[in-house]
């Protein structure tokens, strides 16, 4: 017991010396004086809130800390150890140092300057983006059809027997039991892919930032790079598939991924730097400077391509300035783009130093203008609540220009010794007024936006001729004309709550009657049939999407046609936290602008349903946004695609196949897919 009192007395000493010590060691709060604010964030508990009038101006942190060390210290509840009166001929030279105020030398006529203030600030480092994996299932993407490969829609399997219309056989005659060799029949294809995006940024302060986009694993297939998958380069140039090793003699023994290297196993690093631009907030406007997104209205003609599902993009290495008025929610925006610069002086195996830009000529030049009234989302939705009406609206235009063109290999120059000069004259410039306006009303949204391409090429001739001449002999006529126009409204009507959601899609695109093909040949211009030489097939933006397999896939974006496209929506189950379960159904009906374009020269193209079912989990930071989502979200869609004339063959090549004893039929495609991603 004797001992037990005595260590119990040995504690409470230590303890009262260990507080007595730390009450020694650490200054004691100080008063903060009237009217300033007190240090939140740096240990100190925020004073009250200063009265109007009362609060002096901001002061450097420094100078703070050397006023507050100038206050009389309150008295210790311990006697102070002998290093605490080591330490007050630092306070007093500290404060012997401070610097003298300006103006009257008055604590509230000290002046800060913004130098000052920045020194303070601390950078604050947000990033965002997606993981996503998407499967999908297509069957019969070639409707059917055995073109050849110059006029091919959608190539048909690689491993499909079959006969094309000029009487190729593709031999595929390996299946069956072995030693059968019977030919193969097969017109699915199927596969998955998976992409993880960092939108990365990095503050500064309230004006400055920095911005990213990065994507790791873009869009690889899954299972494109097992073990042993390898190229090497040929020795008459291109790339050979490389022996595999004795561990992985044939594929059947992959046990495992390789990383993803261009030239070597993949056509694609795992790793694309996509975006990198700044932002500096101005006293008049903002300053954008860099490789940044480039989006406008609907996202028709130009689009960023962020949504989730994304595949295209629309990336401008752009200088940009905006500004407005405020008040009127009315903004202006000038912008200068470096779309095309040409060769430059970097060489393969040079990693350091500064390329230039070696011809000015040859750059394709772009300059816009953006006025744009859009009003702020917090007043409309206020404005709406209220039962106002909303209306946004505003033309981007752009002119571009370029005079001559250069087909440099990489790392060459250009007109080098014993080479020719690859320099052409193009003279092609286009003058691309981009219209929008949106209208809100309670649960109403129309939105529209239309563009107009309006330009000329004196060349289009790709291997260094000049082709500015019109063979009609017309002096006039020479050149070719650019005379292009595409249209996109949306419809849109929220009720339940918004849980239901109907939809009304209409799009047009110009066709051209004297071209053969909606889609463009593989290398070159659109080919003419006479000698009117002017293009006016419009193309929508690919990432504008509106359907599942005709659109999306098969020619790959809307061009030189006209749609009609209605839509539901419904959320079978919603809750507040951004948690929702539900479904939805569309239509697309399909035309082509000019029938000449079709393979069976005829306007139908097809008729298209697309169904859909999705669930959004409600453990996303983004679900406070109702227009954002995060978390975990999945979605199983499923279309069907009936193809009508336009989508056949003409009447003369149907008898040609039936007398070669190869009839021809046009079949439905269809196609499963299935989304799930992480969003945040």
């Amino acid at each position: 017991m004797k001992v037990t009192s005595l260590l119990s007395a040995v504690g409470a000493v230590l303890v009262v010396l260990a507080v007595a010590d730390e009450g020694a060691a650490q200054p004691a709060p100080q008063p903060e004086q009237p009217g300033q604010k007190g240090q939140g964030g740096q240990g100190n508990p925020p004073a009250a809130e200063p009265q109007p009038g009362d609060e002096p101006p901001l002061l450097p942190p420094a100078v703070q800390e050397e006023e507050e060390e100038e206050e009389p210290e309150p008295k210790p509840p311990a006697p102070k150890p002998a290093q605490t009166e080591a330490k007050k001929p630092a306070a007093t030279a500290a404060a012997q140092k401070k610097p003298t105020p300006k103006g009257d030398s008055t604590e509230n006529d000290t002046y800060v300057f913004a130098e000052d203030w920045w020194m303070g600030a601390r950078p604050v480092f947000e990033i965002h983006g997606y993981y996503r994996v998407r499967a999908e299932y297509l069957s019969h993407f070639a409707l059917g059809r055995k073109d050849v490969t110059a006029s091919v829609l959608w190539p048909q399997p690689a491993d499909n027997d079959f006969t094309d219309s000029a009487s190729n056989r593709n031999v595929v005659q390996i299946c069956g039991e072995p030693g059968e060799n019977l030919p193969c029949d097969n017109n699915v294809q199927a596969g998955a892919n998976m992409r993880f995006r960092l939108a990365p940024e990095l503050h500064i302060s309230d004006n400055v930032r920095v911005l990213a986009q990065i994507d790791l694993l873009d869009n690889v297939v899954l299972g494109s790079t097992p073990e042993g998958y390898a190229n090497e380069p040929g020795a008459s140039g291109g790339y050979n598939v490389r022996q595999r090793g004795g561990y992985t003699p044939v594929g059947a023994f992959s046990s495992t991924q390789w990383v993803p290297q261009a030239g070597q196993n993949s056509f694609t690093d795992s790793i694309a730097v996509k975006r990198v631009w700044g932002e500096y907030m101005t006293p008049i406007g903002m300053l954008r400077f860099g490789r940044m997104p480039s989006h406008w209205g609907l996202g028709m003609f130009v689009n960023a391509g962020d949504g989730y599902d994304s595949d295209w993009q629309s990336t401008a290495d752009r200088l940009m300035f905006v500004t407005g008025i405020k008040s009127i929610d009315l903004y202006f925006a000038g912008l200068w783009d470096f779309a095309n610069e040409g060769a430059t002086s970097a060489i393969i195996g040079q990693q350091q130093g500064q390329p230039y830009d070696l011809i000015q000529s040859d750059d394709v030049n772009q300059w816009g203008l953006v006025i744009a009234r859009r009003r702020a989302p917090e007043l409309a939705r206020k404005e709406l609540a209220e039962g106002g009406v909303v209306a946004n609206g505003g033309v981007y235009a752009v002119y571009r220009q370029q005079s001559l063109d250069a087909n440099v290999p990489l790392g060459g120059v250009p007109g080098g010794e014993g080479e020719a000069n690859p320099l052409v004259r193009r003279g092609a410039q286009a003058v691309i007024p981009d219209f929008w306006f949106q209208f809100l009303w309670n649960k109403l949204r129309i939105e529209a936006e239309a563009v107009l391409v309006w330009g000329g090429i004196e060349n289009t001739n790709v291997q260094g001729q000049n082709n500015y001449a019109n063979p009609n002999g017309d002096p006039d006529d020479n050149g070719w004309n650019i005379r292009q126009f595409g249209i996109a409204t949306q419809a849109e009507f929220r009720a339940f709550e918004d849980k239901l959601r109907i939809n009304a899609g209409f799009g047009y695109a110009t066709g051209d009657d004297d071209v053969e093909g909606l889609a463009p040949p593989a290398e070159g211009f659109d080919a003419q049939l006479t000698s009117n030489r002017t293009f006016s097939t419009f193309r929508f933006h690919p990432d504008y999407r509106i359907d599942l397999i005709l659109w999306r896939n098969i020619l790959q974006r809307v061009q030189g046609a006209y749609y009609v496209r209605p839509s539901v929506e419904y959320d079978f189950n919603r809750e507040p936290n951004g948690q929702r379960i539900g479904g939805g159904a569309t239509l697309i009906w399909s035309r082509a602008s000019q029938p000449v374009q079709t393979p069976g020269n005829s306007a139908d193209l097809g008729l298209e349903l697309n169904f859909k079912l999705y669930y959004q989990a409600k453990d996303g930071a983004l679900n406070d946004d109702p227009d954002k989502m995060g978390g975990f979200f999945t979605q199983v869609e499923y279309g069907v695609m009936f193809p009508l004339g336009g989508l056949g063959y003409l009447p003369g090549e149907e008898q040609e196949f039936a007398d070669a004893g190869n009839p021809v039929e046009i079949d439905t495609a269809q196609m499963l897919r299935w989304y799930m991603g992480i969003l945040f």
